[in-house]
């Protein structure tokens, strides 16, 4: 049985002990509500970051794991967050091991999480694995910040835009049109299509507004589930700006967790089939789906990768090498840097062409409906001239 199936046949057959251990808190959690309700969200990335951070240094500092698990959840501020800690001790001082009490909250700690302390705990090296889980979180989230940060300033013109049309077609333009009526048959098209585009949207705004809402929330599930997901994953990486951005965050993502379980020690079916789930992508997890199963019938990494357009060839020859010459884990860490890298470059490349393109469409936009209004004032100037 595998590190990554051994985990998981433990998360499932703890349940009852989660139930058994936890019966007197959840009596006291719904006194508590009784008299105090609140509403607060599950830890979040950051949380799961300083927490590994805390437990890295104290267990460092020789201090045992019960002890850090009670510290840290003493200065926690989040119910609970500070209630999933002491379970995970409690389970502890029951006689579970630490990857055995982590399996039991899959929702917060990821199976890469639990993977690598059980790593840890068979080498005895639970301090630097959780140094190295930090460093690894770290990184991921360092990654997601300049994924976001670089479609902060492209959003943002795009609400400036839509804002600007609006007010311009509700408020704007039909204190302008009140001036053509009676003289349709004199107006340009464009002119006749704002003015039909405003008059449908101050008659009818109460059906658009839920309307756009709905449409909104659609394509959100559409993207999240079946087939509609499939095709969103698949249509990012052939957007041209897009697929590029995606295609280095989905290898960096890849061989970054690769190398850090390699490093750790875990078993190299369960390291693929973990990075399938992290990859963040359909069809780079269907990928490494299929690698891990021809893995397990005794093929390399390298020869399962080549049927794969997905993975450039240079990282493919890169990770033969590394096979071959029994160094995996440091080429997979190599390739992890030079994409973190390449990230970074391709990130600004990104931001800085899709800025003035969305300017010109901004401005693009603006102008037509500026002309739709204009064109016919001349128009009407120059009959009344001749």
């Amino acid at each position: 049985m595998t590190l990554f199936e051994q985990t998981t046949s433990e998360r499932t057959g703890g349940g009852s002990r989660f139930r058994s251990s936890t019966g007197v808190e959840t009596g006291e959690a719904q006194k508590k509500s009784a008299l105090n309700i609140r509403f607060e969200m599950g830890p979040s990335r950051k949380d799961i970051l300083h927490f590994t951070n805390q437990l890295a240094v104290m267990i460092k500092a020789g201090i045992s794991l019960q002890d850090s698990l009670d510290s840290i959840a003493a200065n926690i501020k989040k119910e609970k967050f500070r209630a999933i800690i002491l379970d995970l001790k409690t389970r502890i001082e029951a006689g579970e091991s630490f990857s055995q009490a982590l399996g039991e909250h899959r929702d917060v700690f990821s199976n890469l999480y639990v993977n690598m302390v059980a790593a840890a705990e068979i080498s005895g090296s639970l301090s630097s694995m959780l140094q190295q889980l930090a460093g690894y979180l770290d990184q991921e989230a360092e990654t997601r910040s300049q994924v976001i940060g670089a479609m902060v300033y492209p959003v943002i013109i795009l609400v400036m835009a839509v804002a600007t049309t609006l007010f311009l077609l509700m408020f704007v333009l039909p204190r302008f049109l009140a001036i053509f009526e009676g003289k349709e048959h004199l107006l340009p098209a464009p002119t006749k299509m704002i003015m039909a585009a405003s008059t449908f949207m101050r008659q009818y705004w109460f059906i658009l507004l839920p309307g756009v809402v709905g449409l909104c929330w659609l394509a959100w599930f559409l993207t999240r589930s079946g087939a509609g997901r499939h095709w969103w994953h698949k249509t990012k990486l052939r957007i041209p700006l897009l697929k590029t951005l995606c295609r280095s965050l989905y290898i960096t993502r890849s061989m970054h967790t690769m190398g850090v379980l390699t490093n750790a020690g875990v078993p190299i079916l369960d390291t693929i089939m973990i990075t399938s789930q992290i990859s963040g992508n359909v069809l780079f997890e269907s990928m490494w789906k299929h690698v891990h199963e021809a893995v397990r019938q005794g093929k390399k990494i390298a020869s399962s990768l080549y049927s794969y357009e997905l993975m450039p060839g240079s990282v493919v020859q890169m990770i033969q090498s590394g096979e071959e010459s029994g160094t995996l884990s440091e080429v997979l860490q190599d390739i992890s840097e030079f994409y973190a890298r390449e990230l970074k470059t391709i990130i600004k490349m990104v931001t800085s062409m899709i800025e003035p393109i969305m300017i010109v469409l901004m401005g693009v936009l603006v102008g037509f409906i500026a002309m739709s209004v204009i064109l016919p004032i001349f128009r009407m100037s120059s009959l009344v001239t001749s």
